[in-house]
This record gives structure tokens, C-alpha cells and sequence, in this order.
């Protein structure tokens, strides 16, 4: 088992970049695939992006890709999402999330954090 917490959300204007971080709890972490996802008000939760076990394998939702960058450090326990060219569509809680499949539903992760509020002004 596996604890996520999340952090690095904030306040940021259209254009901006903010880096979240989830910080995992256990010697396991380096058997789980991590994902970020995404939920707006009103919306259902959206994949955002995941990485594989080993950081090889890196997949993004299309509105995304180039703009975001996940990545990983095994040795701290962190999945980090990098975010630039932030627009205010991109305004939601942001969740991490631990799992032994590298996937993009979240029915494939059983862990999750509580959440970060991401919001970007225009």
C-alpha cells in the first residue's frame, strides 16, 4: 500500500507555469505506475498524464502533450508535473495517484491523494 499527498498548486496567470509535486509514503513506490488527473467543477476527472514504474514510459492526454511534463525520482519518492503555457481551461483540483498498472483510467489506480487546487487567471 501507498500514500500520496500532493502539493505545488496555486494561483497563476494564463501563460505561467506551476510544478506540482506528490510526494509518496512507502519503500514500495518504485512498484507503482503514477498518474496525475484532473477534475473541474461540474466535470468529470480527466486524465491528465502517467509514468511508468521506471520513469521510461510517459503517456499525456492530447490537450497536454507539450505542455506538461511528469516525471519521477525514485530515490526521493516524488512524482513531479511540470506545467507551462497554463490556461485557464487547465483550472481544476489537481489528484496523483499510485497504481501497479501504467494506465490512463483512474479505475486503475486504488491510491490517491486528497488533491491540489490548480487555478490559472486570465
Amino acid at each position: 500500500q501507498v500514500q500520496v499527498v500532493e502539493s505545488g498548486g496555486g494561483l497563476v496567470q494564463a501563460g505561467g507555469s506551476l510544478r506540482l509535486s506528490c510526494a509518496a509514503s512507502g519503500r514500495t513506490f518504485i512498484s507503482y505506475a503514477m498518474g496525475w488527473f484532473r477534475q473541474a467543477p461540474g466535470k468529470e476527472r480527466e486524465f491528465v498524464a502517467a509514468i511508468s514504474w521506471n520513469g521510461r514510459n510517459t503517456s499525456y492526454a492530447d490537450s497536454m502533450k507539450g505542455r506538461f511534463t511528469i516525471s519521477r525520482d525514485n530515490a526521493k519518492n516524488t512524482v513531479y508535473l511540470q506545467m507551462n503555457s497554463l490556461k485557464p481551461e487547465d483550472t481544476a483540483v489537481y489528484y496523483c495517484a499510485a497504481g501497479l498498472t501504467f494506465a490512463d483510467s483512474p479505475t486503475d489506480y486504488p491510491y490517491w491523494g486528497q488533491g491540489t487546487q490548480v487555478t490559472v487567471s486570465s
